[in-house]
C-alpha cells in the first residue's frame, strides 16, 4: 500500500485537472452512475464535532474511495485546524487497499475545485471582483482556485479579526497575483462584488440578501449543524445550485441547513433545486440573465474526494512518489 504525506499530495494534486476531474464526477453523479451511499457519522456532542465516513465508487473511472474526516470547530480558539482527513483507495477489481493519504489537502482543493465550477458555469463572463468571508482553510483555497476560472481584478478577505483578514490578504495577493484587502465589515466586503465565497463556521447568517449586488454569484461551502451561513432571502431570491439534493436536503450533519430549512419552510421548492452534475451535462438551465442571483451551496459529496485521490494516486505512481507500506 503506498502512503503517501500531506506534503506529496500537496505536490501531485494537479489544480486545473481537479476541476474538470470533478466536473467528471458530478456529472456522473448526477446521471446515476456513481455509488455513494449517505455520509455516516459519529457525533461528539462535548466539542460539536463529528467524524465522517465517507465512501465512493465511481464507475467510470474505476475509482474506490472512502474519506474519513473529523470536523472539530472550536479547534479555531486552540490554533488548530477544524478539518482533519485521512483518504483511502481500493483496487475496484479485488478490493485490496491502494494507498492511504492526507485527506486535509484533498478536501480543501476539491472543496474549492466545485466552486471554482460553479463559478465557470453560472458567474457572470466579466465577474472580477471576489468577496471571501472567512480568514481559514477553505477561505485561502477559494482565493488561489478562482482565479483559474475568472480574470479577477481585486479581492477582499473579511473576517471577524481584521489582522487575519489582511495576512491572509497579503498571502492571496503573493500567492495569485491580484491585489487582495483585508477588512473585518462583511458588508464592507460583499457591496459590489461580482463573486461571494462564504466559508464560516458561523451558525448565524454571516451574509445578508440586502448587500448583495444584482447578478452576483455566491458560493457558500461552511456546514454547520447547528444553523446556517446564509440567510433565507438570498436562499429565496436565487437560483439554488447544489452538488446532490438527497445529500443537500438531508438532516445535519449530511445536508445543509442554509437549504434543507427552506425546503422544509415552504420557502424554497425542491423541484427548482439544481445539482451542478446538471449543469455540466446540460440537461438544466443555469443563469437566465445579467441581473440573476445565483447561490452554490457546497454540503460536500465522496466523489470528489475519490475523484482528486485518483488524480494523486495516477501521478503518485508516474512519478514514483510516496512510501510503500504492508499492511
Amino acid at each position: 500500500m503506498l502512503f503517501l504525506t500531506r506534503d506529496e499530495v500537496e505536490r501531485l494534486l494537479d489544480l486545473d485537472r481537479l476541476i474538470d476531474a470533478v466536473a467528471e464526477a458530478m456529472k456522473n453523479l448526477s446521471a446515476g452512475r456513481v455509488s455513494m451511499p449517505p455520509r455516516a457519522s459519529a457525533t461528539v456532542a462535548s466539542q460539536d464535532a463529528f467524524l465522517g465516513v465517507m465512501p465512493a465508487y465511481l464507475e467510470s473511472g474505476g475509482v474506490l474511495a472512502a474519506k474519513l474526516v473529523s470536523v472539530f470547530p472550536h479547534n479555531a480558539a486552540a490554533g488548530l485546524a477544524s478539518h482533519h482527513a485521512v483518504v483511502a483507495v481500493f483496487d475496484a477489481t479485488t478490493g485490496i487497499p491502494e494507498a492511504l493519504m492526507d485527506g486535509e489537502h484533498i478536501t480543501a482543493m476539491r472543496t474549492a475545485a466545485c466552486s471554482a465550477l460553479s463559478a465557470r458555469l453560472l458567474a457572470r463572463e466579466d465577474a472580477s471582483r471576489l468577496a471571501i468571508l472567512g480568514t481559514g482553510v477553505q477561505g485561502r483555497s477559494h482565493g488561489v482556485m478562482l482565479p483559474m476560472v475568472r480574470a479577477l481584478s481585486s479581492g477582499i478577505v473579511a473576517g471577524r479579526d481584521a489582522a487575519k483578514a489582511g495576512r491572509l490578504a497579503k498571502e492571496l495577493t503573493d500567492a495569485v497575483g491580484v491585489p487582495f484587502a483585508g477588512t473585518s465589515s462583511v458588508e464592507e466586503a460583499v457591496g459590489g462584488a461580482d463573486l461571494v465565497c462564504v466559508a464560516t463556521s458561523a451558525a448565524e447568517p454571516v451574509l445578508r440578501r440586502a448587500w448583495l449586488s444584482p447578478g452576483t454569484h455566491v458560493m457558500s461551502v461552511g456546514v454547520q449543524p447547528a444553523g446556517r451561513e446564509i440567510d433565507e432571502d438570498t436562499v429565496r431570491d436565487a437560483l439554488v445550485v447544489v452538488e446532490s439534493r438527497q445529500s443537500t436536503l438531508a438532516p445535519a450533519p449530511v445536508g445543509a441547513n442554509d437549504v434543507a430549512w427552506p425546503v422544509r419552510d415552504g420557502i424554497l421548492d425542491p423541484a427548482d433545486v439544481v445539482e451542478i452534475g446538471e449543469l455540466v451535462a446540460g440537461t438544466r438551465a443555469g443563469r437566465s440573465s445579467r441581473d440573476q442571483l445565483t447561490l452554490y451551496k457546497s454540503a460536500g459529496v465522496a466523489v470528489q474526494d475519490a475523484a482528486a485521490a485518483a488524480l494523486v494516486l495516477s501521478e503518485a505512481r508516474a512519478r514514483g512518489v510516496g512510501t510503500e507500506l504492508a499492511l
